[in-house]
């Protein structure tokens, strides 16, 4: 049964951003060291959401993550070009990610490697990976 109240939407919707804090890992000994706000969660974030692959883990949602599949095998001019639309595609859904810039690639046998900086509302967050292609 659902509440007989009225709801007043003639003033508008106001929409707020949720605090960013999380429990931040430290890479090299993999354990909880306490929790973060701003920079470092959003580091922290941009470095899961370059990590996870789209679509593959149940534990996040259908827009969490970095889409990957199709790039095994492809040229190595498309799979450049395809990863950074895939990248840009994987921040759109955080508001607290605002783009991409200073996106590098290079070739080496067959891994594509790519470096690039995510620019968030708290400052610039340098990032990179490495994609097997065959």
């Amino acid at each position: 049964m659902l509440p007989k109240s009225e709801i007043d939407l003639s003033k508008g919707i106001v929409f707020q951003d949720q605090p960013s804090l999380t429990w931040i890992a430290d890479p090299v000994t993999k354990r909880l060291r306490g929790r973060g706000d701003g920079w470092e969660a959003v580091r922290q974030a941009v470095e899961i959401i370059v990590s996870v692959e789209r679509y593959k883990w149940q534990i996040y949602t259908p827009n969490f993550g970095t889409d990957y599949d199709g790039l095994l095998g492809s040229e190595p001019g498309f799979a450049a070009s395809e990863l950074k639309r895939r990248l840009e595609d994987a921040f759109l859904p955080d508001s607290r990610l605002l783009g991409m810039k200073d996106f590098t690639y290079s070739f080496r046998a067959a891994s594509l490697t790519v470096s690039f900086t995510v620019l968030t509302v708290f400052g610039d967050v340098a990032s990179g990976l490495e994609v097997e292609l065959a």
